[in-house]
């Protein structure tokens, strides 16, 4: 039977300790109904690692979310079951306790319910049903013990299942950044001075502080709102107009002739089904950026100095593009400076990674 060591269990104490004390980062909302204890914590981290829950016993959430690469994977997009390959790149954890909506297309309302998405993706773990996962969870006496004795009951549900892993993922936050030492910690030797100019122009002539926001206490770098920047929106472009004039006379999204691959082009529509939000996805946490390339929802650029020249030139322009993206006309030192920038929102305990 494996057993949860004393050095994780009092590496979460401190953690849970913490969590409201990380600079650059607010207090952390914990579920009235998910309360954290340890022993879920300890749970959960087993789940999230348990490759066993996948059809084929290869595919684990850490195998998408690995804590080596800041908790994501270096694919484009994501790989499951039988190396098939997904439509989106696997964005990082790390402080995703902190989005009001979970996937890069907010189909997700929490972390409990974005937990079990993947098991039933057929691409990614290729579950069936809820029904199996408990199956398998079930059959292990580890597990028979310890949801015992978290939840205080026999039985196992798949609730408890998601519970147990979101719990987990909550201990999954980073602030004290060289950025977080520089503002809020008032470190004026903290940045370099192409660090602190590649700041001024994020906050400023820039614009990416309109999305990646930055408040006067702290700094989550995402605003959890929903933006076309014309990445990947090319593949429907050509029949763009012939959809949205359909869907407009009442025709079903569903029915369209797109493929698999355009369909997830569509971003937040697919969830709302409402027009303006086609070809918008999620901003992300820029927190430990630098380590987790490649960048955007396809997982279509490469390096950190190629995402501020997509950028710089307004982004690829479509009929939906959002309004807050536009040409910045930045000279290449501001460049060099913006991507300093990036690069010091590394968080200390991933400087070594």
């Amino acid at each position: 039977m494996q057993k949860v060591s004393m050095g994780f269990l009092l590496c979460l104490q401190v953690s849970l300790v913490l969590a409201d004390n990380l600079l650059g980062l607010p207090g952390l909302s914990i579920p009235v109904n998910n309360q954290q204890t340890l022993k879920k914590i300890a749970l959960g981290k087993k789940l999230f690692n348990d490759k066993r829950l996948s059809q084929d016993e290869t595919i684990s959430c850490a195998s998408c979310h690995d804590k080596n690469r800041a908790f994501t994977d270096g694919q484009k997009v994501a790989v499951g079951i039988r190396q098939q390959v997904g439509f989106r790149n696997a964005p990082t954890v790390i402080n995703a306790a902190y989005y009001q909506t979970l996937f890069l297309d907010g189909r997700a309302a929490s972390l409990e319910e974005q937990a079990l998405g993947p098991f039933l993706n057929p691409i990614e773990h290729g579950l069936k049903s809820h029904r199996q996962i408990v199956e398998v969870v079930a059959q292990d006496p580890y597990y028979q013990q310890q949801f015992t004795v978290v939840f205080n009951s026999a039985e196992i549900t798949v609730q408890q299942i998601a519970q147990a892993i979101a719990s987990f993922e909550r201990t999954l936050i980073a602030g004290n950044s060289a950025f977080d030492r520089y503002l809020f910690g008032r470190d004026r030797l903290a940045l370099t001075p192409s660090e602190a100019r590649g700041m001024r122009l994020f906050r400023r002539k820039g614009n990416c502080a309109n999305c990646h926001e930055i408040s006067g206490k702290d700094a989550l770098f995402m605003d959890n709102r929903f933006y076309n920047l014309g990445v990947g929106f090319d593949k429907v472009n050509p029949q763009i107009d012939v959809f949205v004039q359909a869907i407009r006379t009442g025709e079903n999204a569903d029915e369209f002739s797109f493929t698999e691959a355009q369909r997830a082009e569509l971003g937040r529509f697919n969830v709302t089904h409402a027009i303006a939000d086609l070809g918008k996805f999620k901003t992300p946490t820029l927190r430990n950026v630098a380590l987790t390339a490649p960048y955007m929802h396809d997982g279509s650029i490469h390096t950190l100095a190629e995402v501020v020249e997509y950028y710089d030139k307004g982004g690829d322009k479509n009929a939906f593009q959002d309004p807050a993206i536009f040409p910045l006309h930045l000279t290449n030192q501001e460049k060099k400076d913006l991507v300093a920038f990036l690069n010091a929102l590394t968080s200390e305990q991933y400087l070594s990674k």
